[in-house]
């Protein structure tokens, strides 16, 4: 297993590289974050000895079960799954971000714990750009609304906003739900020209990461394309799927 994870993540760093000579972009605006959801720890390890850096989370179980192995490697871990209220607490010992921030309820439960733990923390706010009942996130129109609201919180720093894209067999038909989060990106800078810069755009995955980068994407997470499929004829980006 080991000299597979090499292989592939050789290909996928490849992969981001022609994308971003292709879109005139600079390599190191875009970081890879591996997408670890079922994945072991052990070959979470293979790879990050490798010298990656960053890895996501889609449950709280994987975080607290896989931390004995992880916890002393130099690794930044964000959670990107959808995150229930109950689990806030738990989730916070071990993630620096949290890449799915879609309603108020989750934003008041987030700030009450990083106030009892006098600490802050980064977030993107989800958004669904697809449109698709399968996934979570904020509507379009509602997105800079809710950032308005979300500021009011000193513990929570917006850092970005994430978006899982409509995944096609036909990759024009992928690209404007990839498009339309950096038009929403734009027209937060519009509006908030000084209060929020340089927000970040985590989207794509393996089967789109080329179309995310040319349309702006600055985290790209990857799972599939680096550790093989571990949910054969699922989507594994579908949280609404039973593991």
């Amino acid at each position: 297993m080991k000299e597979e994870v090499l292989f592939n993540l050789k290909q996928v760093h490849q992969r981001i590289e022609n994308a971003c000579r292709n879109s005139g972009r600079n390599v190191s605006d875009v970081r890879l974050l591996l997408a670890t959801k079922t994945v072991t720890a052990n070959n979470i390890q293979i790879a990050i000895e490798a010298g990656e850096t960053l890895i996501g989370e889609n449950k709280m179980q994987e975080l607290r079960d896989k931390n004995p192995i992880l916890k002393d490697l130099k690794v930044e871990r964000h959670f990107i799954g959808h995150l229930q209220t109950n689990k806030v607490k738990d989730v916070l010992k071990y993630v620096t971000c949290i890449q799915s921030l879609d309603r108020l309820s989750l934003a008041n439960e987030l700030d009450k714990q990083l106030q009892k733990e006098g600490r802050t923390l980064d977030v993107f706010i989800q958004v669904n750009t697809s449109f698709e009942e399968s996934k979570f996130g904020l509507p379009p129109t509602e997105v800079l609304s809710f950032i308005q609201k979300i500021k009011r919180y000193e513990t929570l720093k917006i850092k970005g906003l994430m978006t899982i894209g409509l995944l096609d067999v036909e990759k024009e038909k992928m690209r404007p739900s990839l498009r339309l989060l950096r038009k929403i990106r734009d027209e937060i800078y519009a509006a908030e020209p000084e209060e929020i810069p340089n927000l970040q755009l985590s989207m794509g995955m393996s089967q789109d990461l080329e179309l995310a980068i040319a349309e702006g994407s600055n985290i790209i997470r990857v799972g599939t394309a680096i550790f093989g499929n571990r949910f054969l004829g699922k989507e594994i980006w579908n949280e609404n799927i039973a593991e």
